[in-house]
């Protein structure tokens, strides 16, 4: 009976429902993103682990309800692949490949909600298959590929909702921000945004039934273990936002709008803007002009803060897919659909360029535009070498130094490294006291001898009787870690469980440098 109610409300910031959607074109779309899929998995072991995936794949060997610098859901993801696939590459990118053919059908869902016929929901599958979005968090197992879903997602259901007034919807958004929730905060900026353009431009009604408080009931239910950890560990989330926030405060700034132009694709930027514009004054989208005014919200909070532009690529996404309807209106003659056509191909190539490892490594090292821009590319190398070359620091002490010896990293990336080439090696075990690597183990009494990588002088000069430098990470390539200074440091001067507290740090590794960055750290990465 309250969903009677609802749906015969006559206030005026309601939608009126078209006659009747197009049908999906199921066969058309679906073939396109199964695409994205083999696109995706046949690029994966290409160039190597990424960074954040060693980190993830260290995680996944210490499963916990929450981490400091994000929720447990895609580590708990990657121990799965692992037991399915094994410890491989390949194994561990299948699920974000997956996710990414999920994030390609929801672009053709969102414009038949908007009106769009079956040319504008194949146009919307094709340019979401263009997108810079959905390649990079389809390469790269993380949050990102839990994020981006549960956005677009939560975003088509209430534009569902907000067409059918079937506020039972609410029970599936609260279904999809709890489960998104375990993946990344970061959807949280997406509801306030999205709950003030409601509140402010409407329609409002969608608040105005028992479903919506009991929608959030399921949010937090679902989410209650990770927020709880949160709160039981002292909310070191907002200490790492807050790091986060200092390290690239002016970098943000100074390349937020050309961000905004490049993240889902520079040749694509006409149809998404289109779409923005198109929801803010079309009579016919009224009410769904909470969209465009959520983009708007999120880009001022974001300047102010200091925040990534790369926050507002998932909205961006769901404006995309409102410009695919626009343009396919526009496009009524051979002419303007073959620019439509060539545009969404070169998107596709640009980004799959700088953000899939279509190219030899070298490559892109020797291309200066492309050294300057495909940094994702140069994260995902280096670190087998790396470990060869400490290796042979590890081979060159004593037997019996040897047995008393552990390989300490300064962040996360360099422990996962040791943590996944190491074995070849017989190397012993990797630490490091960055973010939550410092909770998945420390040193025991009796090693004494500590193998550092890019770590303080002068601090672990205070720690030790003695440090001695043993050269740096040498690497022809551009990678993050190159020229990082080896030390042998030998007689812990404490108890490691005394010295691991000093050790501990939240925080970011800057790019291309040894700083690292933390909340009250009066240095950034610019």
């Amino acid at each position: 009976m309250a969903f009677v109610k609802v749906a015969a409300s006559p206030e005026p910031e309601a939608s009126t429902p078209p006659e009747g959607l197009t049908p999906v074109p199921w066969r058309t779309v679906s073939l396109t993103a199964a695409a994205m899929t083999v696109c995706l998995l046949a690029l994966a072991t290409r160039h190597g682990y990424h960074v954040d995936e060693l980190y993830t794949r260290a995680a996944s060997r210490h499963l916990a309800w929450g981490y400091i610098d994000q929720p447990p859901l895609v580590a708990l993801v990657a121990k799965a692949e692992m037991a399915v696939f094994g410890d491989n590459l390949f194994g561990f990118r299948v699920v974000p490949a997956l996710l990414a053919s999920v994030a390609v059908l929801l672009a053709p869902l969102i414009a038949r909600e908007l009106g769009g016929g079956s040319r504008a929901q194949i146009l919307a599958g094709f340019m979401a298959f263009a997108s810079g979005l959905v390649m990079y968090t389809g390469h790269i197992m993380g949050t990102n590929n839990w994020d981006e879903l549960s956005w677009l997602t939560a975003s088509w259901l209430l534009i569902r909702m907000v067409r059918t007034r079937d506020t039972r919807l609410w029970w599936a958004i609260g279904l999809v921000v709890g489960v998104g929730l375990t993946a990344k905060y970061l959807l949280v900026l997406l509801l306030l945004c999205l709950g003030a353009g409601l509140l402010v431009f409407g329609p409002r009604w969608v608040f105005r039934t028992w479903r919506f408080p009991a929608a959030v009931g399921v949010a937090v239910v679902i989410a209650s273990p990770v927020l709880i950890w949160q709160i039981t560990h002292g909310m070191p989330q907002l200490e790492m936002s807050a790091a986060l926030s200092k390290a690239l405060e002016s970098l943000s700034r100074s390349t937020f709008i050309p961000m905004q132009l490049l993240l889902i694709g520079l040749f694509l930027s006409p149809v998404w803007i289109a779409g923005l514009v198109a929801l803010l004054r079309r009579p016919e989208w009224r009410a769904y002009r909470f969209v465009g005014w959520a983009y708007l919200l999120m880009v001022v909070v974001l300047l102010i803060v200091g925040g990534q532009g790369a926050y507002t690529t998932s909205l961006q996404f769901v404006l995309l897919a409102a410009g695919a309807v626009v343009v396919d209106r526009w496009a009524r003659s051979v002419t303007r659909l073959g620019v439509i056509g060539g545009l969404t191909a070169l998107n596709a190539a640009s980004s799959a360029i700088l953000l899939l490892p279509t190219l030899p490594i070298n490559t892109y090292a020797n291309t200066p535009v492309l050294s300057d821009m495909a940094i994702v590319q140069f994260d995902q190398v280096g670190w087998p070498a790396m470990t060869r070359q400490v290796n042979a620091i590890y081979q060159s002490l004593p037997s019996d130094e040897q047995a008393h010896t552990v390989i300490y990293g300064n962040h996360y990336g360099q422990a996962g490294a040791i943590d996944k080439w190491g074995p070849e090696y017989g190397l012993p075990k990797a630490y490091s006291g960055h973010n939550s690597y410092a909770d998945f183990g420390r040193p025991g009494e009796d090693k004494t001898t500590v193998i550092t990588i890019g770590v303080d002088p002068k601090q672990f000069g205070t720690l030790f009787q003695s440090c001695e430098k043993r050269g740096e990470y040498t690497n022809d390539l551009p990678v993050s870690d190159d020229g990082q200074k080896f030390m042998v440091c030998r007689g812990p001067l404490k108890p490691w469980p005394q010295l691991w507290e000093q050790l501990r740090w939240i925080g970011f590794q800057c790019p291309y440098t040894a700083e690292a960055v933390t909340a009250n750290s009066t240095k950034s990465c610019d």
